[in-house]
């Protein structure tokens, strides 16, 4: 439940115009980190806040906008609107990842390299504690996929790889793991966009064999199923990627 946070004006400071509206986000943050500031909490409105930061609303906006485009709250419209802490988005360190990538920042190399050691310690975890419902989640995606494939849906096979590294990661009951899996998709996404489609005909084999390795709880049986399969997919893709720097 949404409720008005439970703050003066006094727990605010006057700040400096240097840079103003980074030392207001801070002040913010600040807040947030030490539990003054809760999700669902809303912040005072702008013109008491602005007159008590001394500056003019319009930086005042700045900053909040810059906290709203990290995550840290969000703004409703209305009569019991204003800006309110949120309780986290992962989109954020997804779309960070996104644009680490597109800046050059991650390269094909790294993606492809980190998602084999990540995978390694994601198949150890859902052996362990993957329910049923788990399994069944990621069975019925490699059945989704089966017919994209067989209608040579090439996007949405693609898609639904993916998805079943999210599904698997989902399993580990971590939400640091899935995020960061979100993150690693999300750029594979891309990357796959740039390099185009490609023949794939050893992806369903392997996702059967590792079903089963999963199922019976074999870790190292699963994690080598796994990582043959990431590094087959890996030579593929770099080999297509340096095909298309070549051209």
């Amino acid at each position: 439940m949404n409720t008005t946070a439970a703050l003066s004006l006094a727990s605010f400071s006057a700040i400096t115009p240097h840079r103003a509206f980074e030392e207001i986000a801070d002040q913010i943050r600040g807040m947030v980190a030490a539990g003054r500031l809760r999700p669902g909490d809303r912040l005072p409105p702008e013109r008491e806040l602005a007159a008590t930061f001394r500056v003019s609303r319009n930086t005042l906006r700045e900053a909040l906008r810059a906290l709203e485009l990290a995550g840290m709250i969000e703004s409703r419209k209305g009569a019991t609107g204003g800006a309110f802490v949120r309780s986290g988005n992962p989109q954020v360190v997804v779309g960070g990842m996104r644009d680490l990538y597109h800046l050059g920042a991650i390269t094909p190399e790294h993606l492809t390299e980190a998602r084999i050691w990540f995978s390694d310690m994601v198949v150890r975890v859902v052996c362990e504690r993957a329910t049923e419902a788990d399994f069944d989640a990621l069975q019925a995606n490699i059945d989704a996929m089966a017919r994209a494939d067989a209608a040579g849906d090439f996007d949405e096979r693609q898609r639904l790889n993916r998805e079943f590294h999210l599904v698997l990661a989902r399993a580990t009951r971590n939400p640091i793991v899935a995020i960061t899996m979100e993150g690693v998709m999300a750029v594979l996404g891309q990357f796959i966009a740039q390099i185009g489609p490609g023949s794939n005909p050893f992806t369903l084999p392997s996702r059967e064999r590792f079903m089963r390795h999963l199922r019976a709880r074999d870790a190292d049986a699963a994690v080598a199923e796994m990582a043959q399969f990431l590094k087959r997919m890996q030579r593929s893709y770099l080999a297509q990627w340096k095909a298309r720097e070549l051209a």
